[in-house]
């Protein structure tokens, strides 16, 4: 089966940007932004000030990935 791909802007550090992502991938950085207290843009900007990755969407879903493993 294949996932929606949605494109979402977001604003990181006063910048628009936009980031692809597979919708399942959005939907488990809603659930980690809510469950740490945060916005999904805020998680954003996170991810993106510590990446080692050049792509931001690819930090993004290697992030979701080492959460949904810790639990």
């Amino acid at each position: 089966m294949r996932s929606k791909i949605v494109k979402r802007s977001v604003v990181i550090s006063g910048h628009n940007t936009s980031v692809t992502l597979e919708e399942g991938f959005w939907e488990a950085l809603k659930e980690i932004a809510d469950d740490r207290g945060t916005t999904p843009t805020q998680l954003i900007a996170a991810i993106d000030r510590d990446r080692s990755l050049n792509n931001l969407s690819s930090a993004i879903r290697v992030f979701v990935l080492e959460n949904i493993r810790k639990e």
